[in-house]
């Protein structure tokens, strides 16, 4: 079968990336253009900023990308491109620019929805073999899904309120960590011990996640200590955060995965796959239940656009096109997705 050569364009929050991607694993060419150094100095993402660096950028990314790449824009298959969710003026520069790539090389149109990119990016060097528990885990995201095939997908939970990602950086704020807080929340961990009491979860049987309470929790804390001049041991306190908020994740994947034995692999997805304790923690329980458990390399943790080229294999191959109407959408689940395709 000929090769399918396909463009992929991600700028759903502040990084400018674009990919080609072989036969939806073999990345040609990436780029990744971050304005992380740009926000840190706001302690955070400002939508306004973003767009317009994109619209800045993302000529240049193109450039750069088939510069790298061994094939010209008459050798691509089609024009992929992240449509929802994130930010909307971030998510149009990269949506106009697929469609005019589209028209003008006459090349087809696929959107992406970020959430299935980040599933996807398991998929890049390695094959994601069906039924598979995918635990997706970002800034904007928590979701627990059962894939069945390419085109059948099951959520079983997500976040009722904040996702974990989010969260990680809103308590690095609050203890007084430069952006992104991920990082450095782990980072302090590493050199502290779990002794902050932490409040429980939601300790249920379902599979949905809440992190609402935790932050509220910490938040409160930090700042009646500060009142009462008491010292706040940061360390500590990173850790008991984060051992609290990976454990909720582990217990619904032993859950998912006790309820569902029929499962032989996992999953991990998003940014926050990324931190290494909670990569340690999942499989744990992978090996409880001796599940094949898997994660995506660091780069393609985060925001990345070779993952959306990746998701859009599988689109291409359905004949799964976009036409010219195509718009961003600032917010969808992977549910509402699912339903809605």
């Amino acid at each position: 079968m000929k090769d399918v050569y396909i463009l992929a364009i991600e700028t759903s929050c502040d990084e400018t990336s674009m990919a080609i991607v072989k036969n939806g694993q073999s990345i040609d060419s990436l780029t990744i253009l971050t304005q992380m150094d740009t926000h840190a100095n706001f302690g955070g993402v400002v939508p306004e900023i973003a767009s317009r660096m994109h619209t800045e950028n993302i000529t240049m990314v193109l450039e750069e990308t088939l510069k790298k790449s061994h094939i010209t824009m008459d050798e691509i298959s089609a024009i992929a491109v992240t449509y929802a969710p994130g930010l909307l003026g971030s998510l149009l520069v990269g949506v106009e620019c697929a469609k005019v790539l589209a028209y003008v090389y006459n090349k087809p149109l696929i959107k992406v929805n970020h959430t299935l990119g980040h599933i996807y990016a398991n998929n890049i060097e390695n094959d994601i073999v069906f039924p598979t528990l995918a635990l997706i885990v970002s800034g904007g995201h928590t979701d627990l899904v059962i894939l069945k095939n390419d085109n059948e997908m099951e959520v079983l939970g997500s976040t009722i309120d904040d996702s974990i990602g989010e969260v990680y950086d809103k308590v690095a704020r609050v203890l007084g960590m430069p952006y992104p807080g991920g990082p450095n929340i782990e980072k302090k961990a590493l050199l502290g011990k779990s002794t902050y009491e932490m409040p429980v979860l939601m300790n249920d049987d379902s599979y949905n996640f809440s992190y609402s309470g935790l932050k509220s929790y910490i938040i409160n804390l930090v700042h009646n200590e500060k009142q009462r001049n008491h010292e706040i041991r940061i360390n500590d306190l990173a850790c008991s955060f984060q051992r609290s908020a990976v454990e909720e994740l582990s217990r619904k994947v032993d859950l998912a995965l006790k309820n569902n034995p029929n499962i032989k692999r996992m999953i991990l997805a998003g940014g926050v796959s990324a931190n290494t304790y909670l990569r340690e923690e999942i499989k744990k329980v992978c090996d409880k239940y001796q599940v094949k458990f898997h994660v995506p390399n660091i780069i393609y943790c985060t925001d990345n656009a070779a993952m959306i080229g990746a998701a859009a294999y599988p689109l291409y191959k359905a004949h799964i096109f976009a036409d010219y109407s195509l718009n961003a959408k600032s917010s969808e689940t992977i549910k509402k997705y699912l339903e809605n395709n």
